[in-house]
């Protein structure tokens, strides 16, 4: 029975490496396992109540249109040129953003079948409202966040 658990966690570690071994050398800053784990936590609230947008087209058309939130984009994209474009915008819009390690976790924190690039969280839904103490959660998330993602960018220059 312990040769068992100990065959699944070697596969489990041979996952997570490939995983690492997938991600572009441009991913930085890269969000360790506690701030992927917050991260895709906030991306499943926002999904919940609508606060989300999907996919690199709808990320770059609501950042020209002056929408701000948080900006989560996958490493492991490849060809990596599809989000190239997509920090850039951010930095220019003053929108923080994070890489993390896989596509198909960040579609699945977003509710979605398909693995998604990017998602930009926002802190408010675009059509309708949401419930005071709903938003007060997801705004308090998205701060913390927010912040450890400043904490990790400042630390790499």
């Amino acid at each position: 029975m312990g040769s068992d658990s100990e065959a699944e966690k070697s596969q489990q570690k041979e996952k997570e490496r490939k995983k690492m071994l997938a991600i572009a050398p441009i991913a930085k800053p890269l969000a360790g396992k506690k701030l992927s784990k917050k991260t895709f936590k906030l991306v499943r609230k926002a999904a919940e109540h609508k606060c989300l947008k999907r996919g690199v087209k709808e990320v770059v058309k609501s950042i020209r249109r002056g929408h701000k939130g948080l900006c989560v984009i996958a490493g492991n994209i490849s060809p990596i040129d599809v989000i190239t474009h997509v920090p850039i915008l951010c930095e220019e819009a003053e929108i923080p953003y994070v890489y993390v390690s896989s596509k198909e976790d960040l579609a699945t924190a977003g509710a979605t079948k398909r693995p998604t690039c990017c998602v930009l969280v926002l802190t408010k839904p675009t059509k309708g409202e949401l419930a005071p103490e709903e938003q007060e959660k997801i705004k308090a998330d998205y701060s913390q966040i927010v912040s450890d993602v400043s904490e990790l960018t400042s630390s790499l220059f």
